[in-house]
Protein backbone atom coordinates (compact mmCIF):
# COMPACT_ATOMS: atom_id res chain seq x y z
CA UNK A 1 0.00 0.00 0.00
CA UNK A 2 1.41 3.29 -1.12
CA UNK A 3 0.96 6.20 2.15
CA UNK A 4 1.33 9.68 1.89
CA UNK A 5 1.64 12.98 3.61
CA UNK A 6 3.47 15.43 2.45
CA UNK A 7 28.13 28.25 10.71
CA UNK A 8 30.40 26.25 9.52
CA UNK A 9 34.39 27.35 9.22
CA UNK A 10 36.63 27.98 6.03
CA UNK A 11 37.76 30.62 3.73
CA UNK A 12 36.90 34.29 4.64
CA UNK A 13 34.59 35.72 1.74
CA UNK A 14 35.52 38.50 -0.21
CA UNK A 15 34.14 41.79 -0.09
CA UNK A 16 31.87 40.74 -2.78
CA UNK A 17 30.56 37.95 -0.95
CA UNK A 18 29.64 40.09 2.06
CA UNK A 19 28.14 42.19 -0.12
CA UNK A 20 25.82 39.07 -1.84
CA UNK A 21 25.33 37.62 2.06
CA UNK A 22 24.20 40.86 3.26
CA UNK A 23 21.59 41.26 0.20
CA UNK A 24 20.56 37.99 0.95
CA UNK A 25 16.67 38.07 1.81
CA UNK A 26 16.14 37.01 5.65
CA UNK A 27 13.60 34.17 4.43
CA UNK A 28 15.59 32.58 1.89
CA UNK A 29 19.49 32.76 3.88
CA UNK A 30 22.56 31.67 2.27
CA UNK A 31 23.09 28.36 4.37
CA UNK A 32 19.34 27.39 3.67
CA UNK A 33 19.60 27.78 -0.21
CA UNK A 34 22.90 25.93 -0.36
CA UNK A 35 21.57 23.15 1.52
CA UNK A 36 18.26 22.93 -0.53
CA UNK A 37 20.69 23.31 -3.61
CA UNK A 38 22.89 20.55 -2.64
CA UNK A 39 19.89 18.00 -1.50
CA UNK A 40 18.20 18.48 -4.33
CA UNK A 41 21.75 17.95 -6.27
CA UNK A 42 22.79 15.08 -4.49
CA UNK A 43 19.81 13.42 -4.94
CA UNK A 44 19.28 13.92 -8.93
CA UNK A 45 23.17 12.81 -9.37
CA UNK A 46 24.42 11.80 -6.31
CA UNK A 47 26.89 12.91 -3.64
CA UNK A 48 30.11 12.40 -5.49
CA UNK A 49 29.27 13.26 -8.74
CA UNK A 50 28.23 16.65 -7.75
CA UNK A 51 31.17 19.26 -7.30
CA UNK A 52 31.24 22.43 -5.35
CA UNK A 53 30.67 24.52 -8.75
CA UNK A 54 27.59 23.06 -9.56
CA UNK A 55 26.08 23.48 -5.87
CA UNK A 56 27.02 27.46 -5.37
CA UNK A 57 26.26 27.92 -9.12
CA UNK A 58 22.85 26.58 -8.29
CA UNK A 59 22.26 28.49 -5.08
CA UNK A 60 23.53 31.85 -7.20
CA UNK A 61 26.27 32.47 -4.70
CA UNK A 62 30.24 32.78 -4.90
CA UNK A 63 32.43 29.32 -3.52
CA UNK A 64 33.90 32.26 -0.79
CA UNK A 65 30.43 32.77 0.30
CA UNK A 66 29.73 28.82 1.06
CA UNK A 67 33.17 28.48 2.48
CA UNK A 68 31.94 30.92 4.57
CA UNK A 69 29.26 28.74 6.75
CA UNK A 70 30.53 25.22 5.43
CA UNK A 71 34.21 23.80 5.36
CA UNK A 72 33.80 21.93 2.33
CA UNK A 73 31.03 19.41 0.50
CA UNK A 74 31.55 17.02 3.10
CA UNK A 75 30.03 19.46 5.49
CA UNK A 76 26.75 20.40 3.52
CA UNK A 77 26.07 16.64 3.53
CA UNK A 78 26.86 16.79 7.16
CA UNK A 79 24.37 19.47 7.55
CA UNK A 80 21.43 17.64 5.41
CA UNK A 81 21.41 15.07 8.16
CA UNK A 82 22.14 17.06 10.94
CA UNK A 83 19.46 19.52 10.77
CA UNK A 84 17.01 16.73 10.74
CA UNK A 85 18.49 14.80 13.56
CA UNK A 86 18.83 18.29 15.89
CA UNK A 87 15.02 19.08 15.31
CA UNK A 88 14.37 14.94 16.39
CA UNK A 89 16.50 15.58 19.48
CA UNK A 90 14.91 18.24 20.78
CA UNK A 91 11.43 16.75 20.43
CA UNK A 92 13.21 13.65 21.83
CA UNK A 93 14.67 15.55 24.73
CA UNK A 94 11.16 17.31 25.55
CA UNK A 95 8.97 14.28 25.55
CA UNK A 96 11.37 12.84 27.95
CA UNK A 97 11.31 15.23 30.35
CA UNK A 98 7.41 15.42 30.28
CA UNK A 99 5.82 13.67 33.26
CA UNK A 100 2.60 11.43 33.08
CA UNK A 101 3.14 7.46 32.53
CA UNK A 102 6.49 6.43 30.54
CA UNK A 103 4.43 4.24 27.76
CA UNK A 104 2.52 7.92 26.86
CA UNK A 105 6.14 9.77 26.60
CA UNK A 106 7.42 6.15 24.10
CA UNK A 107 4.23 6.29 21.97
CA UNK A 108 4.57 10.39 21.66
CA UNK A 109 8.55 9.67 21.24
CA UNK A 110 8.22 6.93 18.30
CA UNK A 111 5.16 8.39 16.87
CA UNK A 112 7.68 11.80 16.26
CA UNK A 113 10.13 10.48 14.89
CA UNK A 114 8.10 8.84 12.00
CA UNK A 115 6.39 11.69 11.52
CA UNK A 116 9.55 14.33 10.93
CA UNK A 117 11.63 11.09 9.24
CA UNK A 118 8.62 11.32 6.47
CA UNK A 119 8.42 15.25 6.71
CA UNK A 120 12.83 15.36 5.70
CA UNK A 121 12.32 11.97 4.02
CA UNK A 122 15.27 13.04 0.92
CA UNK A 123 17.40 14.23 3.65
CA UNK A 124 17.50 11.40 5.50
CA UNK A 125 17.58 8.91 2.36
CA UNK A 126 20.50 11.42 0.95
CA UNK A 127 22.17 10.65 3.98
CA UNK A 128 21.58 7.14 4.74
CA UNK A 129 23.22 6.82 0.56
CA UNK A 130 26.12 9.20 1.23
CA UNK A 131 27.32 8.33 4.70
CA UNK A 132 30.01 5.87 3.99
CA UNK A 133 31.53 8.70 1.29
CA UNK A 134 32.29 11.34 4.20
CA UNK A 135 35.50 11.33 5.81
CA UNK A 136 36.66 8.94 8.66
CA UNK A 137 36.30 12.29 11.12
CA UNK A 138 32.90 13.11 9.92
CA UNK A 139 30.90 9.78 9.75
CA UNK A 140 32.07 9.02 13.65
CA UNK A 141 30.59 12.55 14.81
CA UNK A 142 28.12 11.83 13.03
CA UNK A 143 27.73 8.57 14.41
CA UNK A 144 28.05 9.87 17.64
CA UNK A 145 25.22 12.79 17.46
CA UNK A 146 22.83 9.77 16.00
CA UNK A 147 24.13 7.78 19.30
CA UNK A 148 22.82 10.57 21.63
CA UNK A 149 19.15 10.40 20.17
CA UNK A 150 19.21 6.25 20.19
CA UNK A 151 20.57 6.47 23.89
CA UNK A 152 17.88 8.49 24.87
CA UNK A 153 15.04 6.89 23.28
CA UNK A 154 16.48 3.74 24.65
CA UNK A 155 16.62 5.80 28.74
CA UNK A 156 12.81 5.60 28.08
CA UNK A 157 12.05 2.09 27.25
CA UNK A 158 14.56 1.19 30.12
CA UNK A 159 12.07 2.60 32.20
CA UNK A 160 9.40 1.53 31.09
CA UNK A 161 11.55 -2.66 31.80
CA UNK A 162 12.39 -1.44 35.31
CA UNK A 163 8.70 -0.44 36.18
CA UNK A 164 7.47 -3.58 35.02
CA UNK A 165 4.92 -1.96 32.25
CA UNK A 166 7.33 -3.17 29.45
CA UNK A 167 8.50 -6.72 29.17
CA UNK A 168 12.61 -6.89 29.69
CA UNK A 169 12.42 -10.59 27.37
CA UNK A 170 14.71 -8.52 24.87
CA UNK A 171 17.33 -5.89 26.04
CA UNK A 172 16.53 -2.42 25.41
CA UNK A 173 19.48 -1.90 22.50
CA UNK A 174 17.53 -4.48 20.53
CA UNK A 175 13.99 -2.77 20.97
CA UNK A 176 15.42 0.34 19.79
CA UNK A 177 18.17 -0.82 17.08
CA UNK A 178 14.99 -2.63 15.37
CA UNK A 179 12.31 0.30 16.29
CA UNK A 180 14.99 2.40 13.86
CA UNK A 181 15.51 0.42 11.26
CA UNK A 182 12.31 -0.08 10.42
CA UNK A 183 11.95 3.89 10.54
CA UNK A 184 15.04 3.87 8.25
CA UNK A 185 13.43 1.58 5.82
CA UNK A 186 10.31 4.01 5.22
CA UNK A 187 12.81 5.50 2.24
CA UNK A 188 11.58 2.06 0.32
CA UNK A 189 7.97 1.95 0.38
CA UNK A 190 6.67 5.88 1.26
CA UNK A 191 5.10 7.63 -1.97
CA UNK A 192 3.50 10.64 -1.07
CA UNK A 193 0.68 10.36 -2.61
CA UNK A 194 -0.28 7.46 -0.61
CA UNK A 195 -3.60 6.78 1.30
CA UNK A 196 -2.62 7.98 5.29
CA UNK A 197 -1.22 10.76 7.01
CA UNK A 198 2.67 10.45 8.43
CA UNK A 199 0.62 11.39 11.58
CA UNK A 200 -1.00 8.18 11.01
CA UNK A 201 1.89 5.94 10.09
CA UNK A 202 3.16 7.51 12.94
CA UNK A 203 0.69 5.79 15.10
CA UNK A 204 0.87 2.53 13.34
CA UNK A 205 4.18 2.25 14.19
CA UNK A 206 4.48 3.54 17.59
CA UNK A 207 1.46 0.97 18.34
CA UNK A 208 3.43 -1.66 16.79
CA UNK A 209 6.51 -0.75 18.86
CA UNK A 210 4.08 -0.57 21.99
CA UNK A 211 2.53 -4.28 21.39
CA UNK A 212 5.82 -5.79 21.12
CA UNK A 213 6.47 -4.59 24.51
CA UNK A 214 3.59 -5.94 26.53
CA UNK A 215 4.23 -7.52 28.94
CA UNK A 216 2.73 -11.20 28.79
CA UNK A 217 1.79 -10.95 25.35
CA UNK A 218 3.77 -8.93 22.85
CA UNK A 219 4.07 -10.33 18.93
CA UNK A 220 6.16 -13.68 17.88
CA UNK A 221 9.29 -11.41 17.42
CA UNK A 222 9.38 -10.24 20.89
CA UNK A 223 8.41 -13.94 22.24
Amino acid sequence: MAVRTRGGRGKQPTASDTALLAAAPPESPVPRRLLAVATRLFADKGFDRTSVQEIVAAAEVTKGAMYHYFDSKDDLLAEVYARVLRLQMQRLEAVAAEGGPVQDRVRRAAADVVVTTIANLDDATIFFRSLHQLSEDKQREVRAERRRYHELFRSLITEGQEQGVFTDRVPADIVVDFYFGSVHHLSTWYRPDGELTAEEIGGHYATLLLDALRPGGGTATMG
